[in-house]
């Protein structure tokens, strides 16, 4: 519990920055009204585009504002505030948000580009299901950036799991191959896959991942199948778009966002599970093991409206 209560505070620490944006922006628009009328939901949309809640996400917000405002007949600016935290929560269920590879043989793969905090995520990962009894197998299939693997190597013995690595430079489908073997010999419980990420080469990244699924598909049939994307939070937008690339060259199934703490562009999570329709199902804000948890909605939300 104290674990979950430290990483509650740092959350909210975390998203200070954002929390502060949309207070002080949201606070003004609310005494700054006497009645709710167009101009009033205007202004509500421009503070929550400015937090990187995104500009079809907002537009859906205020929709289902607008829509309980008029059916339960309300006049008082004040009683809004509790609707729109309200509408914001909606935005961020995407419905169960699934944690299935916990529950049986998997293999996940880890996408995403350089410098989001991927290679970190899969260790932090193996570090979480380890804990929980879990036999975990890390692949090394990122082997193209020079410290990948390296870093991969520490993340493996921090974590105490076991790591299958190839030649720098090497077929990341070869890796995958031999892991994949390992995981089978060794009954492990999960293998993770950490994989290269290079969006600016589509078509490469696409045939690279497509022979890793078909490795997995072949050799591994029975395994429950998981791809997550990792974004960097601080990136705002930019994260959304890279999600929608990624999601043009692989079948994702969730989301990790890290570096949550100290952004101003926390509304991101909103916007890409309301957009994608894809669950963010971890964040990361921190260096440590225990710095990536599972996503929260009610957390999240509570974090970054802060009205208290």
């Amino acid at each position: 519990m104290s674990e979950k209560k430290g990483f509650l505070g740092k959350l909210i620490g975390g998203l200070t920055k954002t929390r502060d944006n949309l207070k002080s922006g949201i606070e003004s628009v609310f005494s700054g009204f006497s009645e709710i009328d167009d101009d009033f939901y205007e202004e509500l949309e421009e503070v929550l585009i400015m937090a990187d809640i995104g500009v079809s996400t907002t537009e859906k917000i205020i929709e289902n504002l607008r829509e309980k405002v008029k059916e339960q007949k309300i006049k008082e600016i004040a009683v809004c505030r509790q609707l729109l935290m309200d509408s914001i929560k909606e935005q961020m269920r995407v419905n169960e948000t699934e944690y299935k590879f916990e529950h049986c043989r998997s293999v996940i793969l880890l996408i995403g580009v350089n410098g989001v905090g991927k290679t970190t995520s899969v260790g932090k990962l193996a570090g979480q299901l380890k804990a929980q009894g879990k036999k975990v197998i890390l692949a090394a299939a990122d082997t193209f950036r020079a410290a990948a693997i390296e870093q991969l190597t520490e993340w493996s013995n921090r974590a105490g799991v076991e790591l299958i690595t190839g030649q720098e430079g090497g077929d990341p489908a070869a890796v995958v191959y031999d892991a994949v073997n390992a995981a089978k010999a060794r009954k492990a419980d999960v293998l993770i896959c950490d994989t290269a990420g290079r969006l600016h080469n589509k078509k490469n990244l696409m045939e690279e991942l497509r022979k890793i699924n078909r490795i997995i598909d072949r050799e591994f049939p029975e395994a429950y199948r998981e791809t997550l994307v990792v974004l960097d939070g601080t990136t705002g937008q930019n994260a959304l778009a890279q999600a929608k690339q990624f999601n043009e060259v692989a079948d994702i199934t969730g989301i990790i966002l890290t570096k949550l703490d100290g952004t101003a562009k926390g509304g991101i999570a909103i916007a890409i599970q309301s957009e994608m329709n894809i669950p963010v199902k971890y964040i990361g804000i921190g260096e440590h093991i225990d710095d990536l948890q599972k996503f929260d909605a009610d957390a999240f939300a509570d974090a970054l409206f802060d009205w208290k």
